[in-house]
């Protein structure tokens, strides 16, 4: 992975549309304090999501990206603070993997980081599909993309499953969506922040079919699926949450039934996955235990492997 800069140039052989595509795009950074915010104040929010945003399973090269973009951005802040030459970073994201690998809660973590640098007025995250923004009739489509484009002013507007916007072909209303979204972009440039999210083939697809969108989206965070002990990581977290435990029986048959379901599911590495498994464990629990009048505390909080077993029904998981 890897961050591209975008400026806007006066010499070389660039044309003036391409200088006006990379003037468009360009994020501007404020200086730390604005707003009434102390500089110290907004760098130890930044500090705490950032450690927040670390403690995540897994999602390692995600991590670092989100710490080159902050720590550019201080930088730039510290430069802007002693009359240096500044060079905004071009922040519109693609994020490319399965469902449940992660992208929706990055998104989150980094509104909330931005509005403590104060690139960003509220941090805030929308998430939207191709219904939400993709009309019926002629001018609809704009329209609703316009509404969504204003709710996310100040803040990220998350598109899942972006390339579905360029499947209809040029006679679909999908184009009018992406047309209404660069303009969206280029008109809030200072207070908007877009990420389109999608399966990784189809995203690459959806990026080259579309040569302008590249430039304006030159941050690409890939999202790999969850191995099994990064799994049973987000399982724990999950229980813990929740004020459940796993006997040691518990624990291996989780372990021996994420196995079996990443090996039949392609895409199963994730942590809808566990979800699943940790919520049906936990109903298992509760018919096991509701027709006793005198539960124990301790009873209460542990999943045995009876618990986590599918047992000889073989319902599916929802993956």
């Amino acid at each position: 992975m890897k961050i591209t800069m975008w400026h806007a140039q006066s010499t070389g052989n660039r044309n003036q549309a391409q200088r006006r595509v990379a003037r468009t795009q360009v994020v501007a950074l404020p200086a730390a304090g604005d707003k009434g915010v102390p500089e110290e104040v907004r760098r130890k929010a930044a500090q705490e999501i950032l450690g927040e945003l670390d403690r995540l399973v897994g999602l390692q090269e995600v991590k670092e990206l989100i710490g080159e973009i902050h720590a550019f951005a201080e930088i730039q802040r510290r430069r802007l603070k002693e009359n240096l030459i500044t060079r905004p970073l071009v922040l519109h994201m693609v994020f490319n993997g399965n469902p449940g690998t992660g992208k929706t809660t990055v998104a989150r973590f980094i509104g909330r980081l931005f509005k403590e640098m104060g690139t960003l007025s509220k941090g805030h995250l929308v998430e939207v599909e191709r219904a939400d923004l993709v009309g019926e009739y002629i001018g609809h489509t704009a329209q609703k993309t316009r509404e969504q484009v204003r709710r996310a002013l100040g803040g990220i507007l998350f598109i899942d499953e972006a390339y579905s916007l360029a499947r209809g072909g040029d006679k679909d209303f999908g184009k009018e969506a992406i047309d209404a979204l660069v303009k969206g972009m280029e008109d809030h440039r200072d207070n908007l922040i877009l990420v389109l999210a999608g399966y990784r083939e189809e995203m690459e697809w959806f990026i080259e079919s579309n040569p302008g969108l590249r430039s304006r989206f030159p941050i690409h965070l890939s999202f790999p699926d969850y191995n099994v002990g990064q799994l049973i990581e987000i399982a724990e977290l999950f229980l813990k949450e929740r004020q459940y435990e796993l006997t040691a029986g518990a624990r291996e048959e989780l372990r021996l039934t994420l196995e079996r379901e990443t090996r039949k599911h392609e895409h199963s590495g994730n942590a809808r996955l566990v979800r699943n498994l940790i919520e049906r464990a936990i109903r298992r629990q509760a018919v096991r235990l509701v027709g006793s009048t005198n539960s124990h505390r301790s009873e209460l909080l542990t999943l045995t492997r009876e618990d986590i077993s599918r047992g000889s029904g073989g319902r599916d998981w929802g993956v």
